[in-house]
């Protein structure tokens, strides 16, 4: 979205009614720019924009914008928070600030993604203002190798914030959180370093705050479990618990966190399908994690471990 288009969505995100004329004036353009402006945001950012006659245009539902100020002040030591209107990929952008060099700790969000990636290369949506986006870069002593099971500790770090807030929110392995059965948010790890270390990891997080529309699969949002928390409130305390979780992690390993993820495990003892990205379907009894964070899958054949990576998991109806 270019900037003149985001200065008529900002005048417009109190709620309040705005002249044509006023904000034509106030953006230095014609008033056929900004109905062209205000036609594009209701089209792309999927917006109720009500336009009254013979007073102006108003915002159905007012933004909750990212303020980088506040969410650094909620954030903890050794995190530092970045806004940014529009990008690509939260995740690509880190990745490349890690290759320059970056120091452990960068958080980068955005309120608009153009091609925002989950696992596989699908791209993930959400509604302007209705979701958090972000993505935290993490440096390591350790190789990529020794990395086993940091997906899931991420998962129990977002977990515990959001049930601590009231939604009852469960794991999916290995990446995804789950409220009821629909996916309320998703995670992408990506690595870059040696076998031997020191290596660096971009967490990505995309999670649903409002209904998201049509994203190809069956989505959930906060504000269903009754939960309306400023988005603000919310990143900085999902950067605090990632960085004590990330911290631990790095001091400890996967040990200390493997009963509390089988705590939240959503298909415990339920059957379900492993999907490798080639070859053939495994079935069989979810049984949870091992202390590598491999899923323990018990077949016709006898139990066996699934370890993350270029699989999916889906629950047998």
């Amino acid at each position: 979205m270019k900037a003149p288009v985001w200065a008529v969505l900002r005048r417009l995100s109190d709620g309040g009614v705005h002249s044509g004329e006023r904000l034509a004036e106030e953006l230095g353009c014609s008033r056929a720019s900004v109905n062209a402006r205000i036609q594009a945001l209701a089209d792309g950012y999927q917006l109720r924009i009500d336009r009254v006659r013979g007073q102006g245009y108003r915002l159905l539902s007012p933004i909750d914008w990212l303020d980088a100020a506040a969410i650094q002040a909620g954030a903890p030591a050794g995190v530092r928070v970045e806004v940014v209107e529009e990008t690509t990929s939260t995740n690509s952008d880190v990745l490349a600030r890690a290759a320059a060099g970056e120091a452990s700790g960068l958080a980068r969000l955005a309120e608009s993604q153009t091609a925002g990636r989950g696992r596989f290369g699908r791209r993930w949506l959400a509604p302007l203002g209705g979701g958090l986006t972000f993505s935290l870069l993490w440096r390591f002593e350790c190789g990529v190798g020794q990395l086993s099971g940091l997906s899931l500790v991420v998962g129990v770090a977002l977990t515990r914030v959001l049930n601590r807030l009231g939604a009852p929110v469960r794991l999916k392995w290995p990446n995804d959180l789950l409220l009821g059965e629909r996916k309320l948010a998703g995670i992408l790890i990506e690595l870059a370093g040696d076998a031997l270390g020191p290596s660096a990891v971009v967490i990505g997080v995309g999670l649903n705050l409002l209904p998201a529309g049509d994203v190809g699969q069956p989505a959930a949002a906060l504000r269903e479990a009754g939960v309306s928390v400023s988005r603000n409130v919310l990143a900085a305390a999902l950067l605090t618990e990632l960085a004590a979780a990330l911290s631990q992690f790095a001091a400890e390993g996967f040990a200390p966190f493997q009963a509390e993820w089988q705590h939240w495990h959503a298909w415990q003892d339920e059957p379900v399908v492993v999907a490798p990205m080639q070859g053939e379907a495994l079935a069989g009894l979810a049984l949870g994690i091992d202390a590598q964070g491999a899923l323990r899958l018990l077949t016709s054949d006898g139990e066996c471990s699934v370890h993350a990576g270029e699989v999916s998991l889906r629950r047998l109806v």
